[in-house]
């Protein structure tokens, strides 16, 4: 296992066979999100995307939670102060976050996963919802907690959640705010699998080391596809963006190498080119 420096103590980052793990690390607060945090994680998901020696990225937190969102003691005490940030800079930085954290989450060429250890609530829900898959522990819940703080929402909450589940069960679970427990997330689709709390980081981690291992040039290739999908892309849009990325998986030696494995009846060796 490799350390990597954050830059913070709020966000902790380590790779084993290929697998990023960042854990969200301000348990004391349940992982409410820091500038620091925010700022190590936007860096660290930029290197993740460009290095060749990162197949998969897990994300967590520690202590038990996953994310309680914004630091909202912050907030108040921010609010208190009287000096609020320039509106106009604020606005710009929050874009810029928005895109980098959980943008990045759901539109880099690698697949990633939240593992969700407890409370995933407001920003921290959003960035679990930003990741291609998610485990929970059947212990955790989810809830968008905005409409008790009177927020609209942040971190592509309103986006993934309504393609996820709908408009008519977003809209309801952002005005109520409402948990939702982890049987009930595994039915509405917003987990992919929900395992014992003491079982949930080795499972979410096997998960990644398993796509780690495999056809990285086709994963890339996939999740163009899935996006162009899920953003409503005009069908022929699709089906043309389909044809020319799976031609292009055709060319490639990981293919090549599957197909010969098949008719060998042997387990192929993917190498990402």
């Amino acid at each position: 296992m490799n350390t990597y420096d954050s830059g913070t103590e709020d966000l902790l980052a380590s790779v084993t066979d290929g697998v990023l793990t960042l854990t969200l690390n301000r348990p004391a607060a349940r992982n409410a999100l820091s500038r620091a945090m925010l700022d190590g994680l936007a860096r660290l998901l930029g290197e993740a995307e460009a290095d060749p020696a990162i197949g998969a990225i897990v994300i967590t937190g520690a202590g038990g939670a996953f994310c309680a969102g914004g630091d909202v003691k912050g907030m108040a005490a921010r609010n208190e102060s009287g000096e609020p940030e320039p509106i106009d800079g604020a606005i710009a930085r929050q874009r810029r976050n928005h895109r980098e954290t959980a943008g990045r989450l759901h539109t880099m060429p690698k697949p990633t996963i939240a593992a969700i250890p407890g409370a995933a609530a407001g920003a921290g829900l959003s960035i679990a919802l930003a990741c291609d898959l998610r485990v929970m522990a059947d212990t955790a819940f989810m809830t968008t907690a905005f409409a008790k703080v009177g927020f609209s929402g942040d971190y592509g909450g309103t986006y993934f959640l309504t393609a996820l589940v709908g408009a008519a069960k977003a809209r309801e679970m952002y005005f109520l705010s409402d948990r939702v427990d982890a049987a009930e997330a595994l039915r509405l689709g917003l987990t992919n699998r929900v395992v014992a709390a003491d079982a949930l980081l080795a499972e979410a981690q096997a998960l990644a080391a398993r796509l780690a291992a495999g056809p990285r040039v086709a994963y890339r290739y996939m999740k163009e596809n899935l996006n162009r999908a899920f953003a409503g892309g005009d069908m022929n849009d699709c089906l043309d963006l389909e044809a020319t990325h799976h031609v292009h998986c055709g060319l490639t030696e990981d293919h090549k190498d599957a197909a010969k494995a098949f008719v060998e009846k042997r387990i192929p060796v993917f190498r990402g080119r």
